[in-house]
């Protein structure tokens, strides 16, 4: 925070700062990284915490384990084929709002795996995370264009970058928090006490990710229409 700090300081006093922060005054580029860094530092923490409950807590393999994460994968992809449908009929606003709140929710429902849960449960639960995701990566990914020039783009891509990268290392940094916190030492002795501690996480990584919402609110609804083609679809 203190580097972070110390370079939006050096940022002011020259004409040409490698990392340009007077992009913030865009609002959909605030919002979209913003928006990015606060949702992953929740979502990013999921790749740490589900192994850990299927191959500790629920006793499976890793490739096992492997196995039950493989249909995030595939619904990223398929999400892929109808996204830009989905953007251009409810706007960007729209996305990121309900579908932050869906990704909480979905979150908070991996709390619900355990012992006893059919395994096509939890494969169409890491389908819908899987789907949903990829709609809310490529909705921030792409809002952050919406209204910088061609000159800016280069430095709201660095920006954009390096912004995403800290989310990734703090969502696994909070997601170790959490666990730590959830987890004392005796839990490590005890299977359904283990997956109690990690249900915790994921609730209260779900609760955080629904809160983010809160920076997505202040998007109006005409926000990155020129990149989702929305107001073309209600003109016509």
């Amino acid at each position: 925070m203190a580097l972070l700090a110390g370079y939006g300081l050096h940022a002011r006093s020259i004409n040409f700062p490698l990392i340009d922060l007077t992009l913030f005054r865009f609002r959909t580029f605030s919002a979209a990284v913003c928006g990015n860094f606060f949702t992953r530092l929740a979502v990013g923490g999921v790749p740490f915490l589900l192994p850990l409950l299927y191959q500790v807590g629920l006793g499976f393999t890793p490739v096992q384990s492997g196995l039950l994460i493989m249909p995030q994968a595939i619904a990223s992809m398929t999400m892929k084929l109808i996204m830009t449908r989905v953007l251009t009929r409810l706007g960007y606003r729209g996305v990121l709002i309900s579908n932050t709140v869906i990704i909480g929710v979905l979150l908070t429902l991996f709390a619900t795996i355990g012992l006893k849960t059919p395994i096509w449960v939890i494969l169409l639960l890491a389908f819908l995370y899987g789907g949903f995701t990829s709609l809310q990566y490529t909705s921030m990914n792409t809002l952050v264009y919406a209204d910088v020039s061609e000159q800016e783009a280069s430095h709201a891509s660095s920006i954009a970058s390096t912004a995403q990268q800290m989310s990734i290392s703090f969502g696994v940094a909070i997601a170790g928090l959490a666990t730590a916190y959830f987890l004392p030492a005796r839990a490590y002795a005890n299977r359904t006490e283990f997956i109690h501690g990690i249900h915790k996480a994921f609730l209260a990584l779900g609760a955080f990710t629904i809160l983010s919402t809160i920076i997505f609110r202040k998007l109006r609804s005409g926000d990155g229409d020129n990149v989702s083609q929305h107001n073309v679809l209600h003109v016509g």
